[in-house]
């Protein structure tokens, strides 16, 4: 259900009181609100391209990096871009000290065609919306940076049909 997060749901706060999105309800009613916990919870549901390795332990590649980006990238990713909710007079520092972050994603891609190895995996499906948001920050910034394999990594991810399939806008939900 899409919801309007200024106008939160009753429905939503019932389930989740921190109301953070997305929030998924499963048919036995456990409530998940991690965007990472659902994805694992959906892939090992049902994983058609496997995303999450052959194994478990295949797995540890792909955390790592999620880690990475939700940690140090998703910080200065905020400060970039919404400098005024840090009174920072800009991102200018933030999108700097990112750099870091986003040669080894190029890096990566160039040695392994994706983040882990010649197929996409969970990494690739989690940590792309984010460069996305980092991108069409300043997309010509972006697009003057050495980075020709994150970048075409980036446009393939924007223009594959599971990502415009989940880009489809929906109207927000109300009751009934």
């Amino acid at each position: 259900r899409e919801v309007v997060l200024r106008d939160k749901p009753a429905v939503l706060l019932a389930v989740s009181p921190k109301a953070t999105v997305p929030v998924l309800v499963t048919v036995n009613g456990e409530v998940i609100e991690q965007s990472l916990d659902i994805m694992l919870w959906a892939l090992r549901q049902n994983d058609p391209q496997v995303w999450l390795g052959k194994n478990e332990a295949g797995l540890a590649p792909a955390l790592a990096w999620i880690q990475r980006c939700d940690g140090e990238f998703k910080q200065h990713l905020d400060r970039y871009k919404y400098p005024h909710r840090y009174a920072l007079p800009d991102g200018v520092t933030h999108r700097t000290l990112a750099v870091d972050f986003l040669n080894d994603l190029n890096t990566s891609i160039q040695k392994n065609g994706h983040l882990i190895s010649e197929t996409p995996s969970l990494a690739d499906a989690a940590i792309a919306p984010f460069v996305r948001q980092f991108a069409h920050t300043d997309p010509a910034w972006f697009e003057a940076q050495a980075w020709p394999e994150l970048q075409v990594w980036l446009t393939q991810f924007e223009a594959s049909p599971l990502f415009l399939r989940a880009m489809t806008k929906f109207a927000p939900w109300a009751p009934g």
